[in-house]
């Protein structure tokens, strides 16, 4: 998860006319938008808890599922125009003020959430040089992490964004790594190491092939998290149908490195040595390959690319609240702005539930994968929503001209919500009732918000789902009490 092009969604001064993004600029942001630190950590993110069966069924789960998800934001980007505002601007048209006041608020906690996994990873991988900063928890990385974040806070203040030439490096940094990687280990590819526990049962500890399968679904969904690239910035392209273009160039571009990453590593390693890499694993896949270089390419690589994308995420985390904001969605307070255009009040806030949980990494000795768990399953809801929505769009024919083939849209829509909600049997209840615990807070704000614009603040249906909403949050925190759960 990252974003190249971010600067675009931040609020310009008037005297600039605006960007129009036509269809090479588009891909290039849906790709950077995917393309962040999750790939880097692949192989022993995957090998974990799957072996090659389970992994490749994994991809392929994701394919279609992701396949109809894009289908899906590039159908309501054409046939809804009007809503510009991200995933959570379908769910609140489709659903409600309620249902889309929580696809902002999941889809605001996924990237601050991010955020924190970025922060840590950027240090696990300086260890390599750096060795006191263990796997980016330790109280080094974490004052570390924190003079990073508050850093990136003082520029993003000053006005300061990402320039072409940096958006360059940080680009070359993520791909050319990447593309070297897997020309290098296809080369190295032995299929007798590869073949060596195919279905991966002969491990107790990875269980049935569906619990391997399992494993890999929140993996695979963080490092397509940014796919509704050019959904979120459809207001802003030159051509409409470039959307629908871009995103699955992007899709498809992105699919076959990552699978090529995560499968061709399990012949250079084994299942359990791979599971037993810290990350970024590639580093250690590639130093098996090539020696210390490689690794030292991996790391460097992997800390040019998260910094640009924590900056890139900083401005896209605080964004979202901000133009929440403004549309009613979220309390007014959020879309202050500074004199420079940057969403100071919304940046302030991010970045001190950011500074919160790099505490909490230290005392819960939280890793990488356990925060990236979290974001992935927060942004479930904007995501399933989206698809509902467009099933819903297809059944009534709204948007649609009479005699107009609706049966395609349709099949997207419900194939990227059952996908959605098998993301959420896969999650477990652990990472659910993590999820639940931060989205409670937000019925505060949601009633904050109404309030403000005078408006009835529960329907009846509204009010039983807040309710449910806050005793399954309190069940977890009782849960995590007593010590049964402990998703970080």
């Amino acid at each position: 998860m990252t974003t190249a092009d971010i600067n675009i969604a931040v609020p310009k001064v008037a005297t600039e006319a605006p960007t129009k993004l036509r269809l090479g600029s588009l891909t290039a942001l849906v790709i950077g938008s995917m393309v962040g630190s999750g790939v880097f950590s692949l192989p022993q993110n995957m090998a974990g808890g799957a072996g090659p069966l389970a992994i490749l069924i994994g991809w392929a789960i994701t394919a279609v599922g992701m396949l109809a998800l894009v289908f899906v934001f590039q159908s309501l980007a054409t046939r809804k125009p009007e809503l510009d505002a991200g995933p959570y601007a379908y769910a609140k048209a489709g659903f409600g003020p309620f249902i889309g006041f929580n696809s902002a608020w999941g889809y605001w906690i996924s990237a601050w959430v991010g955020n924190v996994s970025y922060a840590v990873i950027v240090f696990s991988a300086l260890s390599y040089f750096l060795p006191s900063f263990g796997d980016g928890n330790t109280w080094q990385a974490v004052l570390g992490a924190s003079i990073l974040l508050w850093l990136i806070h003082v520029l993003v203040l000053a006005g300061i964004r990402q320039a072409a030439v940096v958006n360059l490096i940080v680009t070359v940094a993520k791909i050319a790594p990447i593309v070297l990687f897997v020309g290098v280990v296809a080369v190295a590819f032995k299929l007798q190491v590869w073949s060596l526990d195919f279905t991966g049962l002969g491990n107790a500890s990875l269980g049935s092939i569906t619990a391997q399968v399992k494993s890999t679904m929140l993996v695979t969904l963080w490092v397509f998290i940014g796919i509704e690239g050019a959904s979120v910035f459809s207001g802003r392209v030159e051509r409409r149908k470039d959307i629908a273009m871009a995103t699955v160039l992007g899709f498809v571009t992105c699919l076959a490195l990552y699978a090529l990453v995560s499968l061709l590593s399990l012949g250079i390693l084994s299942q359990p040595e791979l599971a037993a890499l810290k990350n970024p694993s590639m580093a250690g896949v590639l130093e098996a390959v090539v020696g210390p270089w490689g690794a030292i390419l991996i790391n460097v690589a992997l800390v040019v690319s998260v910094v640009g994308a924590f900056l890139s995420w900083t401005l896209l985390a605080a964004e979202i609240p901000h133009v929440a904001a403004k549309d009613g969605t979220m309390p007014k307070f959020f879309g202050h702005q500074s004199e420079r255009g940057v969403p100071s009040t919304s940046l302030l806030i991010t970045n001190l539930l950011v500074q919160a949980f790099l505490v909490i990494t230290l005392f819960a000795q939280s890793t990488y994968q356990a925060l990236f768990y979290i974001a992935s399953a927060a942004i479930l809801v904007p995501y399933i929503f989206s698809g509902v929505y467009a099933a819903k769009l297809a059944l009534t024919g709204e948007s649609y001209e009479s005699g107009e083939q609706r049966i395609g849209p349709l099949f997207a829509g419900l194939l990227a919500t059952v996908y959605g909600l098998w993301l959420v049997y896969a999650a477990g209840p652990a990472y659910l009732f993590m999820c639940a615990i931060l989205y409670a807070p937000g019925i505060i704000f949601y009633i904050w918000a109404r309030r403000e614009t005078n408006q009835r603040v529960f329907h009846p249906a509204e009010a039983a789902l807040a309710g449910t909403l806050i005793a399954v949050a309190i069940l977890a925190v009782y849960e995590m009490w007593t010590g049964a759960i402990s998703p970080l």
